[in-house]
């Protein structure tokens, strides 16, 4: 019998049906590489959804589960393993706190996204971070600081800032950070 003294830690998640292709990757490569480099156990419900990710440590679910719901709201799993190192974060904002109706959701997710994509290029560029815009969420990854810029951008515009002014704005705090170094 085995004497090592373990606990495991597990911790339970939904995903989008739809998204679970990604998530398990060609031959279930993204799945196998997740648990290699997270050190953790993933398994998959694909008909229900469900992801259930277990390991002996308790940070390496957690970042596990950061990487999986970052997947799970439409980052590709390459920019979702940016999370894997310590100075990166996810930021998840929800559209449905500044709409009324879903009308307005659709017209505020519109303004993230920009003509043919152009807004959501345009903020990505400023502030060096990834964007997906996914069902009623826009998710931000990226150096810590960075996604903080980008989130404050985000909700200036879900609030009905103009873009012009949001991206001066964005133009002002990256001026600033350079005076400041």
């Amino acid at each position: 019998m085995n004497s090592r003294n373990f606990k495991m830690y597990s911790h339970s998640l939904k995903i989008p049906k739809e998204r679970i292709p990604i998530l398990i990757g060609k031959k279930g490569e993204t799945k196998k590489y997740i648990e290699g480099q997270v050190k953790i156990k993933l398994a998959v419900d694909s008909k229900e959804g469900d992801v259930v990710i277990s390991g002996e440590d308790s940070v390496n679910v957690f970042i596990a589960s950061l990487v999986i719901r970052a997947i799970a709201r439409g980052f590709n799993p390459v920019v979702a393993l940016n999370l894997l190192g310590e100075e990166y974060s996810f930021e998840l904002i929800n559209v449905s706190d500044y709409a009324k109706t879903k009308n307005s959701l659709i017209r505020l997710k519109g303004r993230v996204i920009g003509g043919e994509g152009k807004s959501k290029k345009q903020l990505e560029q400023l502030t060096h971070t990834d964007i997906a815009v996914y069902g009623k969420t826009v998710g931000i990854i990226g150096l810590i600081e960075n996604v903080m810029l980008a989130k404050q951008a985000v909700e200036r515009l879900l609030q009905g800032s103009r873009h012009g002014n949001v991206y001066a704005w964005l133009e002002k705090q990256k001026k600033e950070v350079r005076e400041e170094n």
